[in-house]
């Protein structure tokens, strides 16, 4: 048995597929693939298949990362072949490597994500605004009726240059970078820190640009 991860773009064209579906994606993919997916045991086997971090519904992202655990010690490069003739539209491969099978699951060596916002209308006092919310002790929220934080899941945030390169270039509107804590039970929501600046959330682009994994 061999366990590869795999580094993947979710693109425009699955931006309205969810966590669940794209693992449902990956599971049609390897058995499209014909390649020989492990699965768990006991009374109601599953497939093999870990994924580092939901990407939520209307996100893209270009670093996405699943696990995926083979029956059969194959070569990368026809483990990688296959996976690209039986890709649905909308996930792209751009990476493949064998892991250590005792290393822990992805979920609890993730540390932090990076995203880029792209505004699709004006946002008028946007510095001062990033500038205030930097600047606050606390920003208390509430999510699924319960009261949190949000200041400490915020690492960073900065203004993108107007006309910078970008994945989601074409709106003319101001951009931002987001580096925010993705620790199980602690993670930020890009969503969140728009609504705290005073945008509609409905009115961004997401895109997740990297996931950053625990060191050692």
């Amino acid at each position: 048995m061999i366990r590869t991860r795999i580094t993947f773009a979710k693109t425009p064209a699955m931006r309205y597929t969810g966590h669940l579906d794209l693992h449902r994606a990956w599971e049609r993919t390897f058995r499209r693939a014909g390649l020989p997916l492990a699965y768990s045991e006991g009374f109601n086997p599953h497939p093999r298949l870990n994924l580092a971090s939901a990407l939520p519904l209307g996100f893209t992202g270009a670093c996405e990362v699943i696990d995926a655990w083979l029956e059969q010690d194959l070569p990368l490069p026809d483990i990688q072949a296959a996976l690209q003739c039986a890709l649905p539209p909308g996930l792209q491969v751009t990476q493949i490597e064998t892991v250590d099978l005792r290393l822990p699951a992805l979920q609890t060596e993730l540390e932090a994500s990076e995203y880029s916002i792209t505004f699709l209308e004006p946002c008028p006092e946007l510095a001062d605004r990033v500038q205030a919310l930097l600047s606050a002790l606390s920003l208390p929220r509430q999510r699924r009726e319960r009261d949190y934080d949000l200041r400490p899941l915020i690492l960073d945030i900065q203004i993108l240059p107007m006309g910078a390169s970008h994945p989601l270039d074409g709106s003319g509107q101001p951009q931002l970078n987001l580096r925010l804590v993705a620790r199980e039970g602690a993670t930020g929501r890009p969503e969140e820190v728009i609504a705290a600046l005073g945008y509609d959330p409905q009115l961004v682009r997401v895109h997740r640009n990297r996931l950053l994994f625990r060191v050692g």
